[in-house]
């Protein structure tokens, strides 16, 4: 059965490893909400647990709410190079980080109107770099409770924990605040590199009790 996933910003460890494992459908179609991974990721720096939050256009008034494909990256904002020198601040001692810079880098150079466009072409992005296939197929209209597809649009939640069992990897800063579970899916990548697509094919991933 197909997975119904959000599209998210560098999404976590284990909804990657959804990416991978399951054959996907992007939700394209749902009303943004606040306070998700939508416009969101967590990372680890020297601090500890790091959010990196995107602004967006919010609409109001007469308007309401908007679908989340209508949404548009507050570009005023310096958002682009505040993330990418947070980056690099907090990765560049990593043992990949210098291996996946030039992939990476453009995504914080060129300018996106739609935060739907950017958070794909992360997604895409991440794909390339560890060798796997980049999921298309997008949903083609809202449906709350869908019976054709199992729901994974929960994990947008960034108010939830996930429920997995993790493997550890040695992270940059592990010796200060131990090992940060599920982080966006850039730990990994800078962390693990070339390794990347064998932890996340050894991923335990479970929908149901996640």
């Amino acid at each position: 059965m197909q997975v119904l996933l959000h599209p998210v910003y560098f999404p976590s460890v284990f909804t990657f490893g959804v990416i991978l494992k399951q054959k996907l459908i992007w939700e394209v179609w749902d009303n943004y909400q606040k306070q998700t991974y939508r416009n969101r990721c967590y990372i680890a720096t020297d601090q500890g647990r790091h959010l990196l939050s995107i602004p967006i256009k919010h609409v109001g008034g007469e308007q309401g709410r908007q679908l989340t494909k209508d949404v548009r990256l507050e570009n005023a904002y310096s958002w682009q190079r505040q993330h990418w020198r947070t980056l690099q601040t907090a990765y560049r001692t990593s043992p990949f980080f210098e291996f996946y810079e030039d992939d990476l880098a453009p995504l914080y150079h060129q300018e996106y109107t739609y935060l739907l466009d950017f958070n794909l072409k992360t997604i895409e992005t991440i794909c390339e770099c560890i060798g796997m296939d980049m999921p298309f197929e997008k949903s083609v209209g809202y449906v709350a409770e869908p019976d054709d597809v199992q729901d994974g649009r929960f994990l947008v939640n960034a108010k939830k924990e996930i429920a997995f069992e993790q493997q550890e990897y040695i992270q940059v800063f592990s010796d200060r605040h131990g090992f940060v579970k599920n982080l966006s899916i850039l730990d990994l990548l800078f962390n693990e590199g070339t390794s990347s697509l064998d932890y996340l094919e050894n991923l335990t991933i479970d929908l149901n009790n996640a």
